[in-house]
């Protein structure tokens, strides 16, 4: 049996969609090229002058500043491209749940006999007055998977979901002792490793999006996905300050909250960095060995699934550097939706991290699949509230969402200072 296609459905517009994004991605590669030649005008200055023109320093700022701009718009075409539509398509459509149609009378009407006739009702962590409804699981999921896709950290660290307010998670900061043994010997007994508790609390993240009663009444617009795009931006902000530098106060704690101390001296429960010698500035000849010396900092097993996180800012500065053999160490993505690589390893643009100033560490490096743990539990909320905003009516939604750092050795810093 064969189908018809039928014009404008989703397939129409997926093809539209990756021409805007091919257009895009190719303009910035196109830019990229402009960059480089003006930035090597730049440096062949410098070394026939001692100095380069202020002009060509200007046109390399420029064409680096529109770089950013250009891959900012790319990554919102990649992301919009991952947000369903809101609109219900012609055409077969998958019946909703029993649980999604209660939802959806709830969210519109203020109807929830449904909800409480299915027993789904959830009151919020700690607060019985304040009470809501979980959203189906269909729309939890797609705000996860979507949150993966532009909260920066989330998407290189471990996540896991849990049922419960705390995660407590042991882990050995030093193996059993190991030996090796005949066939038939006895096997002595061998130390007990060195444990240590990580308690990981989650809290309560919010967001409350606005209706205007004409979007609730349109049945074509399918509520909860318009719920989800609402609020994936506001819960992807939110999270991505508070994975970097969260003090752990009602929020995650950031992996740049915990103490840090040179390398050499590095100690569990401590984040190692290595310093560029100067303050607020890299090494004045040979900056790109302070990258080298960053990268072999971090143990060989966790190199391999090694990332770079850093902002845009820090990410311009390092776009002009060379290595010994007049290769460029920053190299823009290989295709639509990768990530940028910077000495064969990939870039995570976090605009939380700090800028480079005195003693600041605007660059990390590692493995932060097994440095940083995310923990989420199960379960969005939301209450409707048509009193507070009139004519508005207000989308209260909530998620608990806790995180810090669970291995210690995987996660190396780079600081702009003496020591």
């Amino acid at each position: 049996m064969t189908t018809r296609e039928t014009p404008g459905l989703p397939e129409t517009k997926s093809a539209a969609g990756m021409a805007e994004i091919s257009g895009a991605f190719g303009e910035f590669m196109t830019s990229f090229e402009a960059f480089k030649s003006a930035n090597d005008e730049r440096l062949g200055q410098i070394e026939d002058r001692l100095g380069a023109d202020v002009v060509t320093t200007e046109k390399v700022d420029r064409i680096s500043r529109v770089l950013d701009e250009q891959k900012r718009a790319l990554d919102g075409l990649l992301v919009r491209k991952a947000r369903p539509a809101l609109g219900r398509e012609s055409g077969f459509q998958p019946l909703p749940s029993e649980h999604k149609q209660a939802f959806d009378a709830y969210v519109r009407t203020g109807d929830d006999r449904l909800l409480r006739s299915l027993d789904t009702k959830a009151m919020s962590y700690g607060s019985g007055q304040d009470g809501g409804y979980l959203v189906p699981d269909e729309t939890e999921a797609a705000i996860g998977e979507r949150l993966a896709t532009i909260s920066p950290i989330r998407s290189v660290a471990s996540v896991i979901k849990v049922s419960g307010a705390v995660l407590k998670k042991p882990f050995a900061i030093s193996g059993p002792a190991v030996g090796w043994v005949a066939e038939t010997a006895a096997r002595p007994q061998t130390n007990s490793p060195t444990l240590d508790e990580l308690s990981f609390p989650t809290a309560e993240l919010y967001a409350m999006p606005a209706a205007t009663a004409a979007l609730l009444e349109d049945s074509i617009v399918n509520i909860d996905q318009w719920i989800g795009a609402e609020v994936e931006t506001a819960f992807a902000e939110q999270e991505g300050t508070a994975f970097v530098s969260g003090d752990g106060t009602n929020k995650p704690k950031g992996f740049l909250s915990y103490t840090t101390v040179a390398e050499a001296d590095w100690a569990w429960d401590k984040i190692g960095y290595i310093a560029t010698g100067v303050s607020a500035a890299w090494p004045a000849s040979n900056p790109s060995d302070i990258l080298i010396d960053t990268v072999y900092a971090l143990k060989a097993g966790y190199r391999q699934n090694a990332s770079w996180v850093m902002n845009r800012k820090t990410q311009a500065a390092i776009r002009k550097m060379k290595d010994a053999d007049g290769n460029y160490l920053w190299q823009p993505p290989a295709a639509p939706g990768s990530r940028a690589m910077l000495m064969g390893f990939p870039v995570v643009e976090a605009e939380d991290m700090p800028d480079i100033a005195a003693d600041a560490t605007p660059l990390a490096f590692g493995d932060f699949s097994r440095g940083y743990l995310v923990v989420d539990r199960s379960g969005v909320r939301v209450l409707r509230d048509p009193y507070s905003a009139k004519p508005y009516v207000l989308f209260y939604t909530t998620k608990r969402v806790g995180g810090g750092v669970q291995d210690f050795d995987a996660i190396k810093l780079l600081k702009f200072g003496v020591e």
